[in-house]
């Protein structure tokens, strides 16, 4: 298996002699360093272990919590208050749309290693055209969630 993303390449498989002919042909065709075992790539955290892999986002997470200045706030035990709705709101303050889009965008991103995070996120990013400020705090509650949840990630077992 083969991943690449502009040049940061991955590869992987069961084969020995053709993983080493792979990596082999590879090193002569471009200049690359072989840095080993995967533990980080893309923003994920792999943590490779005797009965699987772990896939997490820890650091970016406390890169974000620190971009949006939620660094030191209280977590909360679910990602959204239940029972709670939203609307679009015309009468409601409104928020800078750019603050409000970087923040979502940086959570869709999250949702690979925090699938309890799905629906909420889902929910947040229908109101990117127009964010009030409720939408805001949603947005925000969600950031005190993975305050609490950020070594939480993705076991595959193997």
């Amino acid at each position: 298996m083969v991943s690449l993303y502009v040049d940061n390449l991955l590869f992987t498989g069961n084969d020995e002699l053709m993983f080493a002919e792979f990596k082999n042909s590879m090193k002569h065709e471009f200049d690359m360093i072989d840095l080993g075992k995967i533990m980080y790539f893309l923003g994920l955290e792999v943590l490779q272990k005797l009965g699987g892999i772990i896939i997490s986002q820890r650091k970016y997470v406390e890169e974000m919590l620190q971009r949006f200045g939620m660094n030191q706030s209280n977590s909360v035990q679910t990602p959204i208050v239940p029972g709670l709705k939203l609307c679009k709101d015309e009468g409601r303050t409104k928020v800078e749309k750019t603050y409000f889009i970087q923040i979502v965008g940086c959570l869709m991103y999250l949702t690979a290693t925090h699938p309890d995070m799905l629906f909420v996120v889902s929910l947040v990013s229908r109101y990117m055209e127009n964010p009030t400020q409720l939408h805001l705090q949603l947005a925000k509650r969600v950031l005190r969630y993975l305050q609490g949840t950020m070594e939480y990630g993705i076991l595959y077992k193997g």
